[in-house]
C-alpha cells in the first residue's frame, strides 16, 4: 500500500483547521458544553477551514508554479508566492478571521519595493507555521535548501527569528514523519537538527533581515529564535503525557510560533496511531484550536498517510479538489 504522506499531511492539515476553528477562542468547558466529550467531537457539515488551511494553499500554489519554472531560488519563488499571498489577502473568501500581522505584510507585499520592507519582525505569531507544510512536502530539496525555504516563507510576513526558526522545525517534523521517522524518536531529532543550525543564517534567501531586526550580527539573530525554541522543546519533553489534560496547560496556548508548534506536537505524540483522536484532543484545547490542530493533522497525515483519514470526512473538507491535487502532485515527486 502507498503511503501518500502529501496527501495525508494536507488533508490532516484542513481537516484539523475545520475541526478546531468553531473552537477557537473558546476554555475547555464552553467547548465541552457544545460539542459533548472531546473523543467524540464531530466535524461540520459542509468542514469549513480557516485562513490557515488558505494560507497553506497559497504557499502551495506559489511553490508549485515556481517548481515548474526550475529550481526553486529567492528569485524564483519571491514572485508567484508573493502574488499568492496578497491575492488571498483580496479574496473575498478571506473572511476567516485572518491574522492581523499576515494582513499588514500582505498589505505591503502589494506595493513596489523589497520583500524585507513588509516583514513584521516584531511577529512570532503561528502564522507562518501554521501554513509552512507544502515546504516540507515538496520532493527533491536537499535539507539546506527546504530549510531555507521554510525560513523564507515565514519572513514574508512573520520576521521575528522565533517565527523563522519554528517554521524551520515545523517543516522538519513534517518531513521526518512522511519519511518514516518514529514518533517516539521526533523530539530528539527536532533538538539536534535546532543544536545543528542554531547560528545558521541564510543570507541568500533572507538578506538584511537581520539588520532589519535590529540585531548586532546574522549569527544573534538565528540564535535568539533557536533559542526559544529548544526552550519550548525542553518544556514538551517533560509535559505529563496526560490525555485529559488540556496541552495548552502544558506548552502553550498556541497563538505564538513555537507554542503551536510544541502543543500541536504533544497532541500527536500523545495518539500517534490515532490521527482522528489527535484532532479531537487539539481542537478541545483552550488555545488556538485551530492552528494547533491543523499542525497536528499535519504531523499525523504525513506520519500515517492519506489513508489515515475518515472517508466520510475527507469527502466533505472544503477545498478538497486542490488539496488532492497538490498532494498527489508531490507524492508523485
Amino acid at each position: 500500500m502507498t503511503k501518500n504522506p502529501a496527501t495525508g499531511a494536507l488533508l490532516g492539515l484542513a481537516l484539523g483547521d475545520a475541526l478546531g476553528y468553531p473552537t477557537e477562542f473558546d476554555d475547555v468547558p464552553s467547548i465541552l458544553a457544545r460539542c459533548g466529550p472531546w473523543q467524540e467531537m464531530a466535524l461540520s457539515t459542509p468542514a469549513v477551514v480557516s485562513d490557515d488551511t488558505q494560507m497553506t494553499l497559497a504557499l502551495g500554489r506559489g511553490l508549485r508554479t515556481a517548481r515548474e519554472r526550475g529550481p526553486l531560488g529567492p528569485p524564483r519563488c519571491e514572485r508567484p508566492v508573493r502574488e499568492e499571498f496578497v491575492a488571498w489577502s483580496r479574496s473575498p473568501e478571506n473572511n476567516r478571521a485572518p491574522g492581523h500581522t499576515c494582513m499588514v505584510a500582505c498589505g505591503r507585499l502589494a506595493r513596489q519595493g523589497p520583500w524585507q520592507a513588509a516583514s513584521q519582525t516584531h511577529s512570532k505569531g503561528c502564522g507562518a507555521n501554521m501554513r509552512v507544510a507544502p515546504v516540507a512536502l515538496i520532493p527533491g530539496l536537499s535539507e539546506d535548501e527546504r530549510s531555507a525555504l521554510a525560513q523564507w516563507q515565514s519572513a514574508l510576513t512573520h520576521g521575528h527569528p522565533t517565527a523563522l526558526a519554528a517554521s524551520d522545525l515545523t517543516a522538519r517534523a513534517v518531513r521526518l514523519l512522511a519519511d518514516g521517522t518514529r514518533p517516539q524518536r521526533l523530539t530528539g531529532e527536532l533538538r539536534s537538527y535546532a543544536l545543528g543550525r542554531r547560528t545558521a543564517y541564510a543570507g541568500h534567501w533572507l538578506g538584511d533581515l537581520w539588520q532589519r531586526a535590529g540585531d548586532p550580527d546574522p549569527e544573534t539573530f538565528a540564535a535568539r529564535g533557536w533559542d526559544e525554541c529548544l526552550a519550548m522543546l525542553d518544556r514538551l519533553d517533560t509535559a505529563p503525557r496526560d490525555p485529559e489534560r488540556d496541552p495548552c496547560e502544558l506548552t502553550g496556548d498556541g497563538w505564538i510560533a513555537e507554542e503551536a508548534l510544541a502543543t500541536a506536537l504533544l497532541c500527536f505524540l500523545l495518539f500517534p496511531e490515532e490521527p482522528v483522536r489527535v484532532l479531537r484532543r487539539a481542537a478541545c484545547t483552550r488555545g488556538d484550536s485551530d492552528s494547533v490542530a491543523c499542525l497536528a493533522g499535519a504531523f499525523a497525515g504525513a506520519h500515517l498517510g492519506a489513508d489515515a483519514w475518515p472517508a466520510a470526512w475527507t469527502e466533505r473538507i472544503e477545498y478538497r479538489g486542490e488539496l488532492l491535487a497538490l498532494g498527489e502532485l508531490w507524492d508523485k515527486g
